[in-house]
């Protein structure tokens, strides 16, 4: 569980689209005392450089977590239940009552609902459980080499280095195999810009610090757009007929449009009466649940840019003020798409005239559309939703 959540940090980069393998990296060694070079030119002293990086060699393992990426085979109905469970609800429930003082004080300072910080502390790191294993600096080293998403590893790692460099942390400090590190699984760039002293000793401690960890999450939050006054989103009914091609985030409406278009809360009661803008979205097909997402919703994915993690987020943290499980029910059979599948329907999609932004085995916004445009095209129920139905019907066209 804690791999798949990891992973999803790497949806926070825009990621370029490949349909083959990454070219073989330089030789190594090369490669290290080039970047030693830019190191220096940065300020990072050479005798740092010496101690962090003697014998450092790139990580197998770190490679076959970041090709393997499970997170984009997983089912909306396979990833809630491991996102948002009981054993979690009662875990997070207990931290709000425990550090209820310091989340309403960092809350009041810094813009963000206690239970909000507490449920993205639950999903990254288990509530401090588990804050990774890699060494962040062999880790960064590893995927800058590599050449899949060398350009952005490359400058995490010089982050890294340079924060290390002027003592924020230890050298040997331990995170993801991303690199991503502390309570809130913050990638080097995400500390050096967000994080912040909450306990005024001139630090910034997201280990060991929960005043520093909740209030460089608030900070974060707060500054991507996060409004208190809001919450993020909620389950919806909609009504039968609705035209699919209005769900999707690319498509706002304010609360009263959707009520007139008949969509109401899952009691049937009528859609809160305030001015704000919102987006339906269909995360398991129009046979799924619908969510009716504000604001603060898009800043989640501003934090990371899976749609099943912020609704996990928004959920968590629904459970945890009282709410309720999700009122529709999983389908029977829930099969999930390999990321060959997803590659399959991205070729016969590209090949049938729809852009999918390329062929790389991830369902992102191109990749969606595209899904969405061929649906209107053979008549089909628009969602934009990527199954096994879709590849048969596109295997058999």
């Amino acid at each position: 569980m804690r791999k798949l959540l990891i992973a999803l940090i790497l949806i926070t980069v825009a990621l370029p689209l490949q349909a083959a393998e990454p070219p073989a990296p330089p030789p190594f060694e090369e490669w290290l005392a080039e970047l030693k070079v830019e190191a220096k030119s940065r300020g990072i002293s050479e005798a740092f450089l010496d101690r962090a990086l003697r014998g450092i060699k790139p990580i197998t393992r770190v490679i076959e977590l970041d090709r393997r990426q499970p997170e984009f085979s997983l089912t909306f109905w396979s990833y809630m239940p491991k996102a948002v469970n009981d054993a979690r609800v009662k875990k997070g429930r207990e931290m709000l009552v425990k550090h209820k003082v310091l989340l309403e004080k960092v809350s009041k300072k810094l813009g963000v609902q206690p239970r909000f910080l507490v449920s993205f502390w639950g999903l990254e790191s288990n509530f401090g459980k588990y804050t990774g294993v890699f060494p962040v600096v062999g880790a960064l080293v590893t995927l800058a080499h590599d050449r899949r998403r060398a350009r952005f590893f490359r400058e995490q790692l010089l982050t890294a280095l340079k924060l290390m460099d002027q003592g924020h942390f230890p050298a040997d400090v331990k995170g993801s195999w991303a690199g991503a590190m502390g309570n809130h699984q913050f990638i080097p760039t995400t500390y050096r810009d967000f994080a912040i002293d909450g306990d005024g000793d001139g630090k910034r401690n997201l280990w060991n610090s929960l005043p520093d960890i909740f209030s460089s999450a608030a900070n974060y939050l707060g500054r991507s757009g996060w409004d208190a006054k809001r919450t993020w989103g909620r389950e919806v009914k909609l009504p039968k007929g609705l035209d699919l091609s209005l769900t999707g985030l690319e498509i706002r409406k304010s609360l009263a449009d959707w009520q007139k278009l008949g969509i109401r809360r899952m009691n049937g009661g009528n859609l809160p009466t305030v001015e704000i803008d919102a987006s339906v979205i269909l995360p398991a097909g129009y046979q799924g649940p619908a969510f009716l997402v504000y604001k603060n919703f898009r800043t989640i994915m501003v934090w990371n840019r899976s749609i099943y993690y912020a609704l996990a987020v928004g959920h968590l943290a629904d459970r945890l003020a009282g709410g309720g499980r999700l009122v529709t029910k999983p389908p029977e059979n829930d099969r999930p798409l390999s990321r060959q599948d997803v590659m399959d329907i991205q070729r016969r999609l590209l090949a049938k005239g729809f852009d999918t932004g390329g062929i790389d085995g991830r369902i992102g916004p191109m990749t969606r559309k595209a899904i969405k445009a061929y649906q209107q095209s053979v008549y089909l129920p628009a969602d934009g939703y990527p199954s096994m139905g879709l590849l048969e019907r596109l295997s058999g066209t």
